[in-house]
């Protein structure tokens, strides 16, 4: 086989580690996939909204002809992941995207016959506020189980490899094509939200997958480095580290302070630091996380 892999490599790859972690990843996947289909069905469908991808250009096949959007979804990302499989991150990752994928599918197609067709409501600008964050949630827990909902995402990553397209730039090929294809299929009104609904599920994913562990990173330029450091460790009991650094434009040797802190401690360290030296020089950035003392411990799962 490719790459040095045989047949029952392959295999063990793809079937389920019963692990704790194991057990912890497939679940969010499938509820993941459980929520975008719960999506799909409730809020996209019945209003002809679609959110790109595969998933997508299955539902306006469906408004045609009927044929079944789950089974459309993974016949779909077949030839997509077999040329793709390699780009996924290694086989692990690979066997939770074909997991996601096949309950996404399974999901789509079981829940017809169990959910009103109309859906909720017949307001747009409602289906797509709520099909936005529901599917966005959903996309969310996938991620947060180390795989990838197929699709776009697979297709992104083939770009990426074979032309060198940005991922970003890939999603916004594929996705925008597809939301072409819907405005011609329903209305240009139907695309303009679904510009929305991509929008929203984006953060919606962003906010799962990063939960509410976002820290804020602070660096100070002081010539009083000493007070500054200790009225930071005794008010704020915070951890800071001290470099020094040489000004690009005055040659004058600095100490520059490195420090994290949540986001509700920027008013507080802002304040100290004025405090201490009133001519400090501060940046403050954000970090996607902090694991170790006084946030989350080094071994935390994602």
């Amino acid at each position: 086989m490719a790459d040095g892999f045989s047949a029952r490599q392959l295999l063990q790859a793809i079937k389920p580690r019963w692990s704790l972690e194991g057990f912890r990843d497939f679940s969010l996947i499938a509820v993941g996939a459980l929520l975008q289909a719960l999506a799909l069905r409730l809020f996209l469908v019945p209003t002809n909204l679609v959110s790109g991808g595969v998933s997508g250009l299955a539902q306006i096949i469906n408004h045609f002809s009927g044929f079944p959007i789950g089974l459309m979804v993974l016949l779909g990302n077949v030839p997509l992941f077999l040329l793709g499989w390699r780009h996924l991150g290694g086989l692990r990752f690979a066997s939770r995207t074909a997991f996601a994928v096949v309950s996404f599918s399974l999901c789509t197609d079981v829940l017809v016959n169990f959910l009103p067709p109309t859906g909720l409501t017949s307001d747009l600008v409602l289906n797509t506020l709520y099909g936005g964050v529901v599917s966005g949630i959903g996309y969310g827990l996938v991620y947060r189980g180390r795989g990838t909902s197929g699709g776009s995402d697979i297709l992104a990553r083939i770009l990426n490899h074979w032309r060198g397209i940005s991922i970003s730039q890939s999603y916004l090929i594929t996705d925008s094509l597809v939301i072409l294809l819907a405005g011609l299929s329903f209305s240009w009104e139907n695309a303009l939200y679904a510009l929305v609904i991509l929008y929203i599920s984006g953060i919606a994913a962003e906010a799962v997958t990063q939960g509410a562990n976002v820290v804020r990173t602070v660096l100070v330029v002081t010539s009083n480095p000493e007070k500054v450091t200790q009225i930071i460790l005794k008010d704020m009991e915070r951890g800071v580290t001290l470099m020094q650094a040489r000004g690009g434009f005055t040659g004058e040797e600095r100490t520059v302070l490195y420090c994290v802190v949540s986001r509700s401690e920027i008013p507080q360290i802002k304040a100290l630091v004025r405090e201490a030296d009133p001519r400090a020089f501060m940046v403050i950035g954000q970090a996607y996380e902090a694991l170790g003392e006084g946030f989350l411990p080094l071994d935390h799962k994602v």
